[in-house]
């Protein structure tokens, strides 16, 4: 199926940043399906022309190939409305929404531009209809296998974590650290910095511990009075619903134990206490955090069988094959 990729080629735009997720996971996934894929780097192209510019090469661009579909990754208002409707002549065009849990004024105002449009929210499908928007698609995040898949390498951190810096994650990383635990740490906004793919991957498979943290807004009393930056954090933040994330799949995929935050519906992608651990607070993550260090047959299980369900299950190709049958192109 020719496919037309309209995403930023690195993350937020920046090349020093690396690939973006949606370039990896999606433009790459599509690639390797054996679908017909040209990518579309609106970022660049506004850079290079001009928002403008960017729009009409865009638009120029679906007339010549007749795409199948026009799979979007918005970031922000880059696109004028009539642009994005326009291209429903000559093409069925996608929108992947990310955050919709939170960004929601955004997602439901675009969503009415586009044929179809995804949503990571178990409840999403209900909830746009309830609105009138009938063409939502359930489409959680995944993994790309090729990408995020398991090593045969030492175990070297006992904890890990990778992921922004955020008040929240640097409260409960404190604890961890003043319980006696060594925490391996990367991310922008962390002093060690961000890490390219490649070396997320290997962190992912050296650690016996992977940490999947929350950034969305804590109530926790015991956070909200640690400073008055954790309490203005908590008010100003849009970020006040919780969400299934990337990490979910991308630890799994590549047979690395994870221990994460609990948030509905994350059930129905892995087996809980089978196939991923969970904490409730920041004393229970001290406790299961001692726990798995000291059951490491248990621990390599519930990571083993995360691992084969991601294989069979949470690829991109199974989601993309899921979405294409919704909208009718297969």
């Amino acid at each position: 199926m020719k496919i037309l990729v309209v995403c930023m080629a690195h993350d937020y735009g920046i090349p020093a940043r690396g690939f973006s997720y949606e370039y990896i996971n999606f433009y790459q996934t599509l690639l390797q399906m054996g679908h017909d894929v040209t990518l579309f780097d609106f970022m660049a192209e506004t850079t290079a022309l001009g928002k403008v510019g960017m729009q009409q090469k865009l638009v120029g661009l679906v007339k010549q190939l007749q795409p199948a579909l026009a799979f979007f990754t918005l970031y922000t208002d880059q696109f004028d409305e009539a642009t994005i409707e326009g291209l429903k002549a000559h093409t069925k065009t996608l929108c992947f929404f990310h955050d919709d849990t939170w960004r929601v004024e955004f997602t439901q105002h675009w969503a009415k531009k586009f044929d179809y449009f995804t949503t990571p929210d178990v409840y999403g499908e209900f909830k746009y209809k309830k609105l009138g928007l009938d063409s939502a698609i359930y489409f959680p995040f995944g993994c790309n296998s090729t990408v995020f898949k398991n090593l045969p390498l030492e175990k070297k951190y006992d904890v890990s974590f990778i992921g922004a810096w955020h008040p929240y994650r640097e409260w409960i990383l404190n604890k961890l650290r003043k319980a006696g635990y060594i925490v391996e740490v990367a991310g922008f906004g962390w002093p060690n910095g961000g890490v390219h793919c490649d070396d997320m991957v290997r962190i992912f498979n050296e650690s016996k511990i992977n940490l999947n943290l929350s950034n969305s807004t804590s109530w926790d009393a015991r956070y909200l009075f640690s400073s008055v930056r954790a309490l203005a954090n908590s008010i100003r933040s849009p970020k006040n619903i919780e969400q299934i994330k990337a990490r979910h799949f991308e630890i799994s995929s590549c047979g690395a134990f994870q221990l994460s935050y609990y948030i509905e519906g994350l059930e129905r992608h892995y087996e809980i206490g089978e196939e991923i651990g969970i904490y409730v607070d920041s004393h229970d993550l001290i406790q299961k955090v001692r726990f798995y260090l000291e059951h490491e047959g248990l621990r390599e299980k519930i990571a083993n069988k995360a691992y084969q369900r991601s294989l069979l299950q949470h690829g991109f190709e199974h989601r993309f094959n899921h979405v294409f049958s919704r909208m009718g192109l297969v």
